[in-house]
């Protein structure tokens, strides 16, 4: 999405020489860990409630609810393998394009969402 894209940009400015955009606080040639967004969402308030993997459930359920995405559009981008043996073996679709636009719907949603939510001043 475009937003992703301009939070990608600045996140890259702000990580130095390192090639991550995340980088670890242990160097700047490793990503930050597993356990880093675990920790992070701890201090939030939500140890035991949410987790990363939480996040893509979340985002699977909402964008076939709310935003009316088939299965295998979301299935693709959390680049989950195919059940089955044979599915793996025929089933090549990736959905490019449809991905592409679910991205965008996603971050608008997320945007709306966040515009709704604002405390007025």
């Amino acid at each position: 999405s475009g937003q992703v894209i301009e939070l990608l940009k600045e996140l890259k400015s702000l990580s130095g020489r390192s090639e991550w955009i995340l980088p670890s606080i242990q160097g700047h040639m490793k990503h930050i860990s597993n356990n880093t967004v675990l920790k992070a969402l701890g201090r939030m308030g939500y140890a035991k409630k949410m987790t990363g993997h939480g996040f893509r459930s979340l985002a699977m359920s909402t964008l076939m609810e709310n935003l009316g995405y088939r299965f295998e559009v979301p299935d693709r981008q959390l680049a989950h393998t195919r059940k089955s043996q044979v599915a793996a073996a025929y089933d090549r679709a990736e959905f490019i394009d449809e991905r592409k636009k679910m991205m965008q719907d996603w971050a608008d949603y997320i945007d709306e969402i966040a515009a709704k939510s604002a405390i007025p001043s």
